[in-house]
């Protein structure tokens, strides 16, 4: 018998007007999707009359970029079940300027290895609190 495979779907929206400012907005979707941050210094090379602009690029990470999960739209997305309280504490702390549902459903066999590492710690919990 096959194990079925759960996920939550998770459905937001902002409410721009009710951010204080765009940065206010930008720390919303930086802490959910990451971001990439490139900074720009100028070099100074011996031999040379103007300085050379080197460009650094980091990877900022967010709150997504440690939970498997599967964009479905710009804002949408599924994720494993177990992985669901990560989400809900980070969308709680926006409640006031971001409307979000959550919908459970089944995945598709299409998106069951997508979500493999993350439904096998739920089962490895799941065994442990049988024991």
């Amino acid at each position: 018998m096959k194990e079925e495979k759960k996920a939550v779907l998770i459905a937001f929206s902002v409410q721009s007007g009710k951010f204080e400012s765009h940065y206010e907005r930008n720390k919303f979707f930086r802490g959910l999707y990451g971001w990439k941050q490139m900074i720009r210094k100028e070099v100074v090379v011996v031999g040379r009359k103007k300085p050379k602009e080197k460009v650094y690029t980091y990877q900022r990470e967010g709150l997504l970029d440690e939970i498997p999960h599967e964009k479905v739209d710009q804002s949408s997305f599924i994720v494993p079940e177990n992985e669901f309280d990560k989400i809900e504490r980070f969308m709680k702390e926006w409640r006031n300027k971001v409307m979000w549902k959550s919908f459970k459903v089944l995945l598709d066999e299409d998106l069951e290895d997508f979500f493999k590492e993350g439904l096998e710690e739920e089962t490895e919990e799941e065994e442990e609190e049988v024991e």
